[in-house]
């Protein structure tokens, strides 16, 4: 009778972990992120300051913004659309080839599609790193942005 207790108590545990494990995988894998439109931002800053910083310390500069929430204003030198319809929104001085790449967040990619090589904005994006090129050129890189204000 001892064994049997403590075969079902063993059970049980078993499938209260079992229970709590599944809860939590599925509760992970339908859970969306928050609209970047909502979040405050860690800092608002030129394109082009954001540029020189990052390429004159590029380790401070990670540390500061690394995973913030950031307002980039400048000019538009381009704006890319990728086969599968989201697009890219580059800022920067045109006579330089670094830039600020801007990933639009889904829930605002239409945002992207009024704007014109030329204009001035400021874009909101959570800052994910540098790439750091001398020959074409470095990217601030801006995840999940939507478009704050145009001129």
């Amino acid at each position: 009778m001892k064994k049997r207790k403590r075969i079902l108590l063993i059970l049980g545990v078993l499938l209260v972990a079992a229970a709590g494990i599944g809860g939590y995988i599925y509760k992970e894998y339908n859970r969306t992120h928050e609209d970047t439109a909502d979040i405050k931002p860690d800092y608002s800053v030129a394109a082009t300051d954001l540029i020189t910083e990052f390429e004159s310390n590029e380790a401070g500069s990670n540390k500061k913004y690394w995973d913030k929430v950031l307002e980039a204003s400048g000019t538009v030198k381009d704006i890319a659309k990728d086969e599968r319809g989201f697009y890219s929104v580059i800022l920067g001085d045109t006579t330089s080839m670094s830039s600020v790449r801007c990933s639009m967040d889904s829930l605002h990619n239409k945002e992207a599609s009024s704007l014109q090589k030329g204009n001035t904005v400021t874009m909101k994006g959570i800052c994910t790193g540098f790439n750091a090129d001398e020959l074409l050129g470095s990217d601030v890189i801006l995840v999940r942005c939507l478009v704050v204000s145009k001129k």
